[in-house]
């Protein structure tokens, strides 16, 4: 989905583009994930390792079930049956409502008061996106690329460089915000500036990575100096 994209120079003030992981990162979601997840381990008689559900933060899909299913010793099972069961279960937790993410709203706003162009960019389907997108606002992403809606999914870097093409600015002059070490790998191999605020799982010290405990505090000023940094790396 591209929306108009905003006319906004490419300067030392402001990033060109901010582009935004959804789960972890601007909503508190992946608790919900972890009840459809249980839910559905317990369903195949067994119980999901604190291990593999940490390995399933920030992946796409398939690769989730594929990890569940070898966590249990059931590795026969078919991916896209347990895909279906999670959607639906997941569907429902979201309606429940999804709480944001400490300065995740403040930052948001922030950035959309600035002009700044912006982009939802999550490993989550589209289904999934739709109803977030009534909490977190339509209005505030001039673009949004869902799990389902790449070749390629995080930690490759194709969805990042899509909503940069789609939002027609240079990922070197973006930054990208996110949570775990997939989507991080994934922000880090496209070229962005990344900033990372871990949710679920620790993150490692990583060169190019500016990590902090929240986004409670980030401002214009430190997404600007971000992109600095990176062009002078």
């Amino acid at each position: 989905m591209s929306v108009t994209t905003l006319e906004v120079p490419l300067s030392s003030h402001h990033p060109a583009a901010v582009l935004f992981d959804m789960d972890g990162t601007l909503v508190d979601s992946e608790k919900l994930w972890d009840v459809a997840l249980q839910e559905l381990a317990a369903e195949y008689g067994g119980k999901l390792s604190v291990a593999a559900r940490q390995a399933i933060i920030g992946t796409a899909m398939a690769e989730s079930m594929r990890i569940l299913h070898d966590d249990l010793g059931q590795p026969e099972r078919d991916p896209e049956i347990s895909a279906a069961w999670i959607n639906t279960r997941i569907l429902e937790l979201f309606r429940t409502g999804l709480p944001w993410r400490p300065g995740a709203f403040a930052l948001l706003r922030a950035v959309r008061a600035a002009g700044i162009p912006t982009a939802l960019v999550t490993s989550s389907p589209r289904a999934l996106v739709e109803i977030a997108l009534d909490t977190l606002g339509r209005d505030n992403f001039d673009t949004v690329v869902a799990g389902d809606e790449v070749v390629a999914a995080k930690p490759h870097p194709e969805p990042y460089l899509t909503a940069a093409r789609l939002l027609e600015v240079p990922i070197a002059h973006c930054v990208a915000i996110e949570d775990s070490p997939t989507g991080v790998a994934s922000a880090l191999a496209s070229g962005a500036a990344v900033l990372a605020v871990p949710a679920e799982v620790a993150l490692p010290r990583t060169v190019g990575v500016h990590q902090v405990e929240s986004l409670t505090g980030v401002d214009l000023e430190l997404l600007a100096e971000l992109v600095t940094d990176r062009a002078a790396a």
